[in-house]
């Protein structure tokens, strides 16, 4: 007790007398600490402004020239995105949207969707976003076939905390969470949202715009889960990452074959497969009762039965069930 009391004291005196004095003699140096702070937060935000996220500057004058195809009301649009350079992406759609947690925009999106069936929801994430913290909601949400569109902006690396190992990171890929190069198996995104039961599954890059708009009105159209990766380099952490897939860099643009069967899912697995940079188009697309219907059925199934009731007649049955 004695102790606690002479501490309390000393911090006291401390406080009291001895930081007024060392503020005033250290004035210059804690002046010239604030505005190095002040000075270095205003050059970040700088960059940020003359180096802007490739993605989202792509990917937004795009998707407002679909939007603005198909002459659709912006109140019937909503936007929905996680954590991620991607996931800003609701603030260049002058639409309603939100700019959600991270990893968990599926299931906020999903509630959009299911309680507001006027609505044409998007999603737009990032692999860290979709396939890690995320990946467990990516995969309920496919297999619930809830009616969205989901647009993952995939780029081998987180980059907004400045190049750490993503998901989908290849092997051998050096970061600085992985500094002797990346020794865990990817995941393949396009086999993912395929064996979780998506409806739509496609993939596209950024490189080739109107292929990308092409990809996002077929989704659009789909009525169910529509799942498009899109190959977007990320210039700042991993400049040439998708060099193989642009034909502009000496790489190769492959559309998916025209033999190929959208409707098979072993066929669209196996096309999947194939190595960097495979192809791009539409690999899955299957009809299947939408998670949206099966619940619309249950609630008209459930108000059939109350049709006739009051209010209050309905809450007294469900008091009465409780005796």
């Amino acid at each position: 007790m004695v102790w606690e009391k002479s501490s309390a004291r000393g911090i006291l005196h401390f406080y009291r007398y001895e930081y007024p004095r060392v503020f005033r003699n250290n004035f210059g140096l804690i002046t010239t600490a604030f505005l190095l702070f002040v000075a270095g937060g205003l050059a970040g935000m700088l960059l940020s402004l003359t180096r802007p996220d490739f993605m989202r500057l792509f990917l937004g004058p795009h998707m407002l020239e679909t939007i603005e195809k198909r002459k659709m009301w912006h109140e019937k649009i909503t936007t929905v995105a996680g954590i991620g350079c991607s996931s800003r992406f609701p603030y260049f759609v002058q639409a309603h949207g939100a700019h959600y947690i991270h990893g968990r925009a599926l299931p906020f999106a999903s509630g959009i969707s299911l309680t507001r069936p006027d609505l044409h929801v998007f999603v737009f994430g990032g692999d860290g976003d979709a396939f890690s913290i995320g990946g467990n909601h990516f995969n309920h949400t496919a297999r619930k076939n809830v009616k969205m569109t989901y647009c993952v902006m995939d780029n081998w690396v987180y980059g907004l905390t400045k190049k750490q190992t993503s998901p989908t990171s290849p092997i051998g890929f050096k970061s600085k969470t992985d500094v002797t190069g990346a020794m865990d198996q990817p995941i393949n995104p396009m086999k993912q949202a395929i064996s979780a039961g998506a409806t739509f599954v496609a993939r596209t890059t950024h490189t080739n715009p109107n292929h990308v708009l092409q990809m996002m009105e077929a989704a659009m159209d789909h009525d169910g889960f529509s799942f498009v990766e899109c190959l977007s380099e990320c210039v700042e952490f991993y400049e040439g990452a998708f060099d193989a897939s642009n034909p502009r860099k000496g790489g190769v643009f492959n559309t998916v074959p025209d033999t190929h069967d959208v409707t098979d899912e072993v066929a669209a697995y196996k096309l999947a497969g194939e190595p960097f940079p495979g192809h791009f188009g539409i690999f899955y697309k299957a009809t299947r009762p939408t998670k949206n219907a099966n619940e619309a059925k249950i609630i008209a199934a459930a108000r059939e039965k109350t049709k006739d009731l009051k209010d209050w007649q309905i809450l007294q049955k469900n008091f009465d069930r409780l005796k």
